[in-house]
């Protein structure tokens, strides 16, 4: 007997290529996690620095920037298919429910993942603020006509980078939280700062691109039809990358350059801007992303099984990952010779061959 595969179907609630692909890139994204808690250079030299990088960190760097914009994209995906089962309202309803729920997982658990400070004198705004947020924000949106949500979602992904050329002297907190963001901190109470990492409006715009996008997984679409404008789709996006990159006029905060030698050129051509997420780092991050639907539609082994189950619990691995990464790193510090010599530099940074700790009265910060 022939072992059964999964078909696509609306009342399953899941989409098995949607599964393996979401939790391929859940996979892929502890990669850049774990350098942050274990690499030496993780805080102080960038991996996407032409200049100074190597190609294999280059690489284990950028391969981790299809993470954010798949999960953000299919999530969108996921809100129009659920809206296929679902009401208006009640689809409203959840959408607040879930953002609400998103935005405190953000600022209350992932946040002291990172830090393990107990007294929260920052709070981090990551992927999961910008998906909460924009959650909220759909709540709203889904009640537009389908062509209204999509011209909007368009134009957030494609025009956003025109803000660019905005003087920094117009910038301040509202404009990191909408649509800046890049690590800026701002003090929201004494003792209290608050860092911005995901502007939320890039995000919103591509969750709604997203959602017009779940049209193509509706029962009405036939496969063959899906899976060719899935693959005409990503390659467009790559072409469409090259030849926009190639101009240095539009799409990027930063041109690429000229570097010593060809190799070090090409990582400049390829290093596009994350935070917040340009226009050309969507096309190259997306393009592979739909080609892979298009190719695995119909794959089903045991890798694509095994990746599968985290793309059905995306949010669980998320979080643990997080904490799992972090307490492994100060079981690493606890048994290296030179752990006393860190409780007596207990308000200094403390650099290790493999890591970098910072050890304070409230906890380690690594």
């Amino acid at each position: 007997m022939t072992e059964a595969k999964p078909t696509l179907s609306v009342t399953t609630n899941r989409i098995y290529s949607i599964d393996v692909l979401r939790g391929l890139v859940m996979v892929i994204m502890a990669l850049d996690h774990t350098r942050d808690f274990f690499h030496a250079e993780a805080f102080t030299r960038d991996p996407l620095d032409p200049a100074t990088t190597s190609v294999l960190m280059f690489f284990t760097r950028f391969i981790t920037h299809y993470c954010a914009p798949v999960f953000v994209l299919l999530a969108g995906t996921s809100i129009y298919l659920q809206g296929l089962r679902k009401s208006k309202s009640d689809l409203s309803i959840f959408l607040f429910k879930r953002g609400l729920w998103l935005i405190f997982v953000e600022v209350v658990l992932i946040t002291f993942a990172w830090t393990f400070d107990f007294s929260y004198s920052v709070f981090i705004l990551q992927v999961i603020w910008a998906i909460g947020i924009s959650m909220l924000i759909m709540g709203l949106m889904i009640r537009l006509p389908y062509w209204a949500i999509l011209i909007i979602g368009l134009l957030i992904v494609t025009g956003h980078n025109a803000f660019d050329y905005v003087e920094s002297t117009h910038q301040g907190f509202w404009w990191d939280l909408l649509r800046n963001g890049n690590f800026a901190f701002h003090e929201i109470l004494p003792g209290r700062q608050i860092t911005i990492i995901y502007p939320f409006v890039p995000w919103l715009g591509l969750m709604m691109v997203g959602y017009c996008f779940g049209k193509l997984f509706s029962p009405a679409v036939e496969q063959p039809k899906r899976k060719k404008i899935l693959m005409n789709t990503g390659i467009g996006l790559i072409l469409f990358f090259f030849a926009l990159r190639f101009t240095n006029l539009y799409g990027n905060p930063f041109p690429w350059e000229l570097q010593a030698n060809t190799t070090s050129t090409i990582l400049s051509f390829l290093n596009v801007h994350k935070y917040p997420p340009s226009l050309l780092f969507f096309c190259i991050t997306l393009g592979p992303a739909l080609i892979f639907l298009s190719l695995f539609e119909n794959t089903h082994n045991k890798l694509t099984r095994f990746v599968s189950v985290y793309g059905r619990v995306p949010f669980f691995y998320y979080v643990l990952h997080f904490y799992m990464l972090h307490l492994l790193c100060m079981a690493l510090f606890f048994t290296r010779p030179y752990f006393a010599e860190g409780l007596q530099v207990s308000m200094g940074f403390h650099s290790t061959s493999s890591f970098q700790v910072k050890v304070t009265p409230s906890g380690l910060y690594i």
